[in-house]
């Protein structure tokens, strides 16, 4: 680690220490993780609190319990309301703002009523690129965004989280199912499930970095280049596509451009927003 990289640190610790009891929005991903390792160093008064939704995987809750054991951290599971608000299913440009204006707006209800003085979350510098109306609702919120605040990107982060010695330092980023299901569709509870009972299909071959979207009728798998010549042996094509359309898909097909997060966002970008 570096001098640069440990001074940037103590940037964090200093700059958390000044924002008194916080509740920390936790997903059990890389970013919120290191967060939450900053809050324990820094130690101030804190709670994290993770919301549980049909659109979490599972493995990502089961990641959340893991990390919470092997930080030992204050830590409470929340329902979420997303799937109750007929703007959020009905999956139009906007409904990362609809699901992140219902977190935010319980997780600083909870702030208020035990005495905390600000929610944070894991958001980074990187996060002001692509579509990213959540962004919206986390201002609205008044959420406060430490590592963003002390000009930490995600490549940063993996640094020191390694450096630390998170054991998710590499895990790749795991945004929630709705986003996998194309703009105009609603989203179902069978829908989720369909997507990441597909997701499962590739992961237990060894397969870490990918989506399957879904279109309609169709998944549409991406995966990194150095994937993709592996999912065209016929033997192992034969099989994966057997077991996706076994969830309920009809078709199932291979992006040959690979893996790019946020692609669903292109449709924004064609017709102009939301």
């Amino acid at each position: 680690m570096s001098d640069a990289e440990e001074l940037l640190y103590g940037r964090l610790l200093r700059h958390v220490r000044g924002l008194g009891r916080v509740v920390v929005a936790f997903s059990g991903g890389i970013d919120s993780t290191f967060l939450l390792q900053a809050v324990l160093d820094a130690g101030v008064d804190y709670l994290a609190v993770t919301a549980l939704s049909p659109t979490m995987p599972a493995q990502d809750r089961c990641d959340v319990e893991g990390l919470v054991a092997r930080m030992a951290v204050v830590h409470r599971f929340i329902a979420s309301g997303e799937m109750e608000d007929p703007q959020f299913v009905r999956n139009d440009a906007n409904r990362c703002y609809y699901c992140k204006s219902d977190l935010f707006r319980r997780l600083t209800a909870l702030a208020r009523a035990e005495g905390y003085d600000c929610v944070l979350d894991g958001s980074t510098v990187d996060d002001g690129g692509d579509y990213r109306p959540g962004l919206r609702a986390k201002g609205e919120h008044g959420v406060g965004s430490p590592l963003w605040e002390v000009g930490l990107g995600k490549a940063e982060v993996r640094q020191l989280a390694r450096w630390k010695g998170l054991s998710n330092w590499d895990k790749p980023a795991s945004p929630c199912l709705s986003s996998r299901i194309s703009y105009g569709e609603a989203i179902e509870p069978a829908s989720l499930r369909m997507v990441e009972g597909a997701e499962r299909v590739l992961r237990v071959l060894g397969i870490r970095t990918l989506r399957v979207r879904k279109q309609g009728e169709t998944a549409r798998i991406e995966l990194l280049e150095e994937d993709i010549p592996r999912l065209l042996q016929a033997e192992l094509r034969r099989q994966v596509t057997r077991e996706i359309m076994a969830l309920g898909f009809k078709y199932v097909t291979l992006d040959l451009e690979g893996f790019c997060s946020g692609k669903l966002n292109r449709v924004i970008a064609i017709n102009g927003g939301a």
